[in-house]
């Protein structure tokens, strides 16, 4: 910080570029919110269906970090997927102290019917990035979340 108490041409930079980034998932999430909410479901809860989907059964551990959530928060969700008859739970056979998440049948129907509505939603919301723009976001995002990751790892 300055003597001034303005920041730094570095703070500035961070901060011009943390506000952009805020701005940019409010307007994503704008887009692409409301069709996950059609579904019936919560964003974590279509999350935990997509990941299963896509990548099969999954320990919770997986899950969590797939969907960016709590432990406490990813079992409460798997707890209504469960009683909504959406998701199994069932022992890793490979270490029985593991819990697997299974879809079941009307999971699997739910998501593959809702998925491809989100994928063009998520699609619109980035139209107006050119595909070369849209890899480039994409490689510099995951720079950005691997840097943080290593500095909080430490």
């Amino acid at each position: 910080m300055a003597p001034d108490g303005a920041p730094d041409a570095a703070t500035a930079r961070a901060l011009d570029l943390f506000v952009k980034l805020m701005r940019a998932q409010r307007a994503v999430t704008g887009v692409t919110e409301p069709s996950i909410l059609a579904s019936g479901l919560t964003v974590t809860q279509f999350g935990v269906l997509e990941a299963l989907l896509h990548k099969g059964p999954l320990c919770h551990g997986d899950l969590q970090r797939k969907v960016l959530t709590s432990p406490a928060n990813l079992s409460d969700v798997i707890d209504k997927l469960e009683r909504r008859g959406l998701v199994t739970r069932g022992r890793a056979e490979a270490d029985a102290r593991r819990v697997r998440v299974h879809l079941t049948e009307a999971g699997r129907a739910l998501i593959e019917h809702r998925f491809p509505t989100h994928a063009e939603a998520v699609r619109q919301a980035m139209r107006g990035l050119s595909a070369v723009e849209q890899a480039t976001l994409a490689c510099l995002l995951r720079k950005l979340g691997l840097a943080i990751e290593a500095e909080t790892t430490r």
